[in-house]
């Protein structure tokens, strides 16, 4: 395993990289359609269960199952892979905890949004436009940490 690791090293790093892409292009977007689920409901005196509110159910879904989901669990299979090749990963540095916290918290961060999905869905969100803005800047001061981390490996 360690061999396959080794050869397939930069094709393993290359997939990671594609699999972050994609989770944080949901990461950055999930948030802002809670922003404009609430604000555009609230805007146009709509209640939950009319036909925009379940277009955005819908989008939130789609995002999070079809995009998501399989981004984040191929990024954590692919980390891991990365984790595991000999050399990579210095735990002795700061660096490697740094992100390895980071990537847990960007983990627990998409539960809380799936969560929230299921709140809309049962029409029990209780944060507003203006939360869910705030919310969106998690990912970004996350993401921040990460490639900072992973780059100058401090």
């Amino acid at each position: 395993m360690i061999e396959f690791l080794s050869i397939h090293y930069a094709w393993i790093k290359a997939f990671h990289v594609m699999s972050v892409l994609a989770w944080m292009a949901g990461l950055f977007y999930l948030p802002r359609l809670y922003v404009y689920h609430v604000e555009g409901l609230a805007k146009r005196g709509v209640a939950r269960g009319s036909e925009m509110d379940l277009l955005f159910q819908h989008q939130e879904r789609l995002l999070l199952r079809a995009i998501m989901n399989p981004a984040m669990i191929a990024t954590w299979i692919f980390g891991l892979m990365l984790v595991a090749t000999p050399g990579i990963v210095d735990w002795g540095s700061a660096w490697a905890w740094v992100k390895a916290v980071a990537v847990i918290g960007m983990t627990v961060f998409h539960m809380a949004l799936a969560r929230a999905r299921r709140a809309f869905v049962m029409g029990q969100n209780r944060l507003t436009g203006r939360q869910w803005r705030m919310m969106n800047e998690l990912p970004t001061v996350l993401m921040v940490l990460i490639v900072s981390a992973v780059i100058v490996k401090y």
